[in-house]
């Protein structure tokens, strides 16, 4: 969008397609999800042991988190180069870098604390600091 605001014509068709894109991408993406998981969770619902469901479950929230991680900067970062006009450069430049630095960074991290091995320690590091 930073590019097209150079233009010296009108951009609102290009700029509606590009809405529209984005937001049928979203749409489907999201769908694709929510009916994969329902399947998942179907299927480890007709588990019989409650232990290997409760490590489904955590393996799914797992999953959730990381979506999320990469979804919520996206949009935000979209929505703020098509509507943030009065939004200052320098903001715009922080979200963007946000959007590039926080999903990759929280991936390893949400995937990471369900090991025992970091959870042990994370709490002899704390444990030192106190």
């Amino acid at each position: 969008m930073a590019v097209v605001k150079l233009v010296c014509e009108d951009t609102r068709v290009n700029a509606a397609y590009g809405i529209f894109v984005a937001l049928a991408l979203t749409v489907f993406d999201i769908t694709v999800i929510v009916v994969s998981y329902t399947m998942i969770l179907r299927a480890v619902l007709r588990l019989s042991s409650s232990d290997t469901q409760h490590k489904a479950f955590n393996t799914c929230v797992s999953h959730v988190c990381v979506i999320l991680a990469f979804y919520v900067p996206v949009l935000f970062t979209s929505l703020t180069h098509r509507f943030g006009h009065s939004i200052p450069q320098h903001i715009h430049i922080l979200v963007a870098h946000l959007y590039m630095v926080v999903p990759p960074t929280l991936n390893p991290i949400i995937y990471g604390v369900r090991t025992k091995q970091l959870k042990d320690k994370i709490v002899v590091l704390f444990q030192k600091g106190i």
